[in-house]
């Protein structure tokens, strides 16, 4: 046998591994949620009036990004596999943990390492936004964990997503680069926020109708499961327009006026995609979040420059 051709199956034989391991633990961080949590710390940093293009390559914003990208959002998402471990065996068997592919033992030895790097990086940028990441960590015990296990709980699971994925993440990127901390800073962002966050509580309402026969098995009230899913589509829809509406309104009250005409433009798409979504939202649930999304988070970065404006 040569030597050489058996040290290369070896090599590749761990190198495939290795990839392997990687892979396994990039589908356990789901980096596809990551980029909403992103986007909000983005909006914040613009928002506080105190963001540049010169920014974007300095230490706090690469950080922040880490942070709220593959650290907290990361962690938030490993604890929700953790506790829906038994649910996602019916919704999403293919699951790291559901599938056997992650021990719970490892899973719990990754997020305890994960739940410290997110806290020590937060604290790094700002000793405040290391408490958000703690809130941010609690948050996903709540809504994931037994026995308070809000995901159970028709309104209180999406809303408490919403708020750890915009609020947080918003005033997080405010806090970063606020020359100060003066309620003329920070309100208007927490009160912006707070209405994308109505607006993001119904496309969360959107994510439930993949796992309707899962949650309802599993006795998990969702709006889907509560109203059905027609029902709860026409809910989403009104929670989505509603916030940015309330959104625009607020922007017309700085006397934003061109920034809260933006804003009620980009509702226009949404709002003719949502026709098709309450009439098959089983089916156009994915097509819906897909494109009507991009105009919400839209509206969320226009928002923030009207924020910008008004503290320049």
């Amino acid at each position: 046998m040569d030597l050489r051709d058996g040290k290369g199956a070896v090599g590749k034989q761990t190198g495939n591994q290795n990839a392997s391991k990687l892979g396994l633990l990039w589908r356990f961080l789901k980096p596809v949620t990551w980029i909403p949590v992103i986007w909000s710390f983005l909006c914040g940093a613009v928002a506080s009036g105190a963001f540049g293009w010169p920014d974007v390559l300095g230490w706090k914003f690469l950080l922040g990004l880490l942070l709220t990208g593959p650290l907290a959002s990361g962690t938030c998402q490993m604890l929700n596999d953790y506790f829906d471990r038994d649910l996602d065996s019916i919704n999403e068997p293919g699951r790291p943990i559901p599938g056997g592919a992650i021990s719970l033992r490892n899973a719990t030895l990754l997020i305890s390492v994960w739940a410290l790097l997110s806290v020590v990086a937060g604290y790094l940028i700002h000793p405040l936004i290391g408490l958000y990441v703690v809130v941010g960590i609690i948050n996903a015990h709540l809504y994931s964990a037994n026995p308070i296990k809000l995901k159970k709980r028709l309104w209180a699971g999406n809303i408490i997503v919403a708020v750890s994925y915009l609020v947080i993440p918003w005033m997080a990127g405010v806090i970063a680069y606020a020359p100060e901390m003066s309620g003329s800073i920070l309100w208007p962002s927490l009160v912006v926020a707070g209405l994308f966050t109505l607006a993001s509580t119904g496309t969360m309402t959107i994510n439930d109708f993949k796992s309707i026969e899962g949650d309802r098995q599993n006795n998990i009230r969702t709006l889907p499961v509560v109203f059905g899913a027609r029902k709860a589509a026409l809910i989403a829809a009104v929670l989505i327009d509603l916030g940015q509406l309330l959104a625009a309104a607020y922007l017309f009250m700085l006397d934003e006026t061109w920034h809260a005409l933006a804003v009620m433009l980009l509702i226009i798409p949404q709002f003719a995609l949502q026709f098709s979504l309450v009439h098959s939202p089983k089916t156009m649930d994915v097509r819906y979040n897909a494109i009507a999304q991009n105009f919400l988070v839209a509206g969320m970065l226009v928002s923030a420059f009207a924020i910008r404006a008004v503290n320049p």
